[in-house]
């Protein structure tokens, strides 16, 4: 499989000016490109393409206005217009909006360069339109024997500069573990797992929203356009970063250590940018990271040979009695602690879903994904049994 592996680097003034000039151009002929291909479509009801755009790109290199575009690198320039196709591609298909342009400030300065435009001998990498090898922080080995297919550099709002480099790699399988796991992802506790363990919500965000804060008063301060503003802009930019650097990091060996111990781990489908309307937890949600958390999984698990069951959102994990199988009528967010009404069984609420997660997990291993999840709620005072049914589901637990 193809991997990334990214890096941080420090270039010298020739190198950052370089790299500068080629994030503006792949700025410019993105822009061009898509209003090109908008003008077309609105004019003349026709559709341009990418080797329309590509014959036009060197068309502009040609004229005294984009003579500009042929100081640097023409890899990147290309990448950028295929990048453009690939964004109609997935417009087209209904994946994804209109392709919008790119700006200064808002989009991120990158720029991508293939196989002919960049030189990579000894472990030094060198770029097209350079003269000396970029000085990389190499943090980690690439795999052995390898060598990158593709080259990303980018630089964030923070000011520092990263590298990406694309490389085919096997991970090897983790030996079998004999354990598996649900995990209930919350906001009190970061994650709750059937074993009882709880992971502490770290609260990256709300550890620096002081300092954050007096950061974004300092630049509402300074006049727009002068330098000074930059300086507060980068340093709001900063604070960010380390906020979303230490969330990632905490995610990354929380993932590994799950994916380490455990052969099949259970999760949620929780449905992340539903639960950001609520504007009371919107905050706190995103500063868990549990879309980010789901994604280390999935990528994990498939890497090491483990089994990720994704369990169907409507699956009454959180009412249901992982003892007896009744189903509570309401469990509001305020409650935390509860007691089944019908065996009388006291429940931490995480805990308890976990546990339910799990078994539905199982279930679903055993009997095949496409289960309709649904459960029996009956009372020993008598009442009458009431079956519980969701929709149809992804994943679920089969009929008692």
């Amino acid at each position: 499989m193809k991997r990334t592996f990214k890096y941080r680097f420090y270039p010298d003034d020739a190198q950052a000016a370089e790299l500068r000039a080629t994030f503006g151009c792949v700025r410019k002929v993105y822009n061009l490109a898509l209003a090109t291909r908008t003008a077309a479509w609105a004019d003349r009801r026709e559709r341009v393409g990418y080797a329309q755009t590509s014959a036009m790109l060197t068309a502009w290199k040609k004229t005294e206005e984009f003579a500009y575009l042929a100081e640097v690198s023409s890899v990147p320039l290309q990448q950028a217009l295929r990048h453009l196709q690939t964004a109609f591609a997935s417009f087209w298909a209904k994946r994804s909006k209109y392709p919008r342009f790119k700006s200064k400030r808002g989009s991120r300065a990158s720029a991508e360069y293939t196989r002919s435009a960049f030189r990579f001998v000894n472990g030094r990498l060198t770029l097209a339109k350079m003269a000396t090898p970029l000085d990389i922080e190499w943090s980690r080995p690439l795999p052995e024997g390898t060598a990158p297919t593709r080259v990303t550099v980018s630089r964030d709002k923070a000011g520092r500069w990263f590298v990406c480099l694309l490389c085919e790699d096997t991970p090897a399988p983790l030996p079998a573990a004999p354990h598996a796991v649900g995990i209930d992802a919350g906001l009190t506790a970061l994650v709750t797992l059937s074993t009882g363990d709880k992971v502490v919500n770290p609260k990256h965000e709300r550890r620096d929203r002081e300092r954050l804060a007096r950061a974004q008063r300092m630049l509402s301060r300074k006049t727009k356009g002068s330098k000074n503003r930059g300086k507060a802009r980068t340093r709001v930019a900063r604070i960010h970063a380390r906020i979303a650097d230490r969330r990632r990091d905490h995610l990354h060996q929380l993932t590994t250590r799950l994916v380490r111990e455990n052969q099949t781990l259970v999760i949620e489908d929780l449905s992340v940018g539903n639960l950001l309307r609520n504007h009371s937890l919107a905050r706190a949600i995103s500063d868990a990271g549990w879309r980010e958390l789901r994604a280390m999984l999935e990528y994990k698990t498939a890497w090491y040979g483990r089994e990720l069951i994704v369990i169907d959102r409507w699956f009454p994990s959180t009412h249901l009695c992982s003892a007896c199988g009744a189903l509570a009528a309401k469990m509001p967010l305020t409650v935390r602690e509860w007691t089944c009404e019908s065996c009388g069984t006291p429940h931490d609420r995480d805990e308890n879903a976990a546990v339910n997660l799990l078994a539905a997990g199982l279930a679903v291993a055993a009997c095949g994904a496409g289960a309709r999840p649904h459960r029996e709620s009956s009372s020993r005072s008598g009442r009458s049994v009431v079956k519980q049914e969701t929709p149809p589901a992804r994943v679920g637990i089969p009929s008692p």
